[in-house]
């Protein structure tokens, strides 16, 4: 019997495929958020550090972060899975928005903003190889997932990972080195 968990409340209960589609549907169009945010955080960063040695090292990674949400957007295909344009819409905005954030600077950029900048970078190249590897163990029962493109994801992250890493440090003890 499907009784209500409270009255006047009906009880659905997922079933099949349908649902696990549609639970992924939802997944990776939060990821397709979370990487156009991350590709215009890092596109940003890289031109606001230009002629920097910043810069220099930051532009593969944000070449990579941008390839990687393409290839998002391949395996979302594959799998039939639509983009929901509201949610790339608001991954954009929140991106914008959070650049309002205060730095300590009125008019001139902060080296605050940097670290910032990196460390949320950061955040979302974890999340981002957090999606490959859920991803790469579904493949074991969806053989529309490439295991090899996957393996080769999360390669990637790990070393976006470790360059955003070595240059957050780098900026936090520049901008944060008087403060003892």
């Amino acid at each position: 019997m499907n009784t209500a968990p409270h009255p006047g409340v009906a009880r659905r209960s997922p079933t099949g495929r349908s649902a696990g589609t549609r639970l992924l549907g939802i997944y990776l169009n939060d990821h397709l958020a979370g990487a156009t945010a991350g590709t215009e955080r890092a596109a940003r960063l890289v031109r606001t550090a230009r002629a920097s040695a910043l810069g220099r090292a930051l532009a593969p990674v944000a070449a990579g972060i941008a390839q990687d949400r393409e290839a998002l957007l391949d395996i979302m295909r594959d799998l039939g899975i639509p983009v929901r344009r509201y949610k790339v819409c608001a991954g954009w905005a929140g991106e914008k928005l959070g650049r309002l954030k205060p730095n300590g600077h009125l008019v001139r950029p902060s080296p605050l903003g940097t670290v910032l900048d990196l460390e949320a970078l950061r955040l979302g190249v974890e999340g981002k190889a957090a999606g490959w590897q859920t991803l790469r163990l579904l493949s074991a029962c969806d053989e529309r997932l490439d295991r090899s493109r996957l393996d080769t994801l999360l390669e990637r992250a790990r070393q976006q990972q470790e360059t955003i890493e070595e240059w957050r440090v780098r900026q936090a003890e520049e901008a944060l080195s008087g403060t003892g």
